[in-house]
C-alpha cells in the first residue's frame, strides 16, 4: 500500500514538482492550498507525512503546525517544514511550532526523496520536535 503524503503548499510550480518527485517514487500525495484545506485533509486522510510550506494564505505554516499538533487524530504526524524561510532562526521557529523536520527550498531533486524520508518515520515527542 502507498503512504499517503500531504502537501499543503500555495505555489503551483512547487507542488507539482514535490508531487512529481514523490509519485514517481510510489507515494500517494494529497495538495492543499492553504492552511485550512491542509488542516481539514489532514484530518480527514490520516498522512503517513505532512510537507508545509510556511508562507501559506489564510493562516500561515506555523499556526497550521500549531493546530494539527493540537488535533488528535494527527497528533503523532511527523511535519517537514518545507520553505524558502532560511534566515537565522527560522528553523528554530518551525520546530517549536511542532514540526519534526525543516527542509529548505528551493529543493534539490537528486537529494529532496532521501531528505523526505529520513522523516517518515520519526514521531514527535510531546514537546513537538521528533524523538
Amino acid at each position: 500500500m502507498k503512504k499517503k503524503i500531504l502537501y499543503i503548499e500555495d505555489n503551483e510550480q512547487n507542488l507539482y514538482l514535490v508531487t512529481y518527485i514523490l509519485q514517481k517514487s510510489g507515494y500517494e500525495v494529497v495538495g492543499a492550498r492553504d492552511g485550512q484545506e491542509g488542516i481539514a485533509a489532514a484530518s480527514r486522510m490520516r498522512p503517513a507525512l505532512i510537507l508545509l510550506d510556511i508562507q501559506l494564505p489564510v493562516m500561515d505554516g506555523y499556526t497550521v503546525a500549531r493546530k494539527l499538533r493540537e488535533a488528535g487524530q494527527v497528533a503523532g504526524v511527523p511535519i517537514v517544514a518545507l520553505t524558502s524561510y532560511a534566515m537565522a532562526g527560522d528553523r528554530e521557529k518551525a520546530l517549536e511550532a511542532g514540526c519534526t523536520g525543516y527542509i529548505e527550498k528551493p529543493i534539490n531533486p537528486e537529494t529532496f526523496l532521501a531528505q523526505m524520508e529520513q522523516h517518515l518515520n520519526e514521531r514527535p515527542s510531546p514537546g513537538g520536535t521528533a524523538t
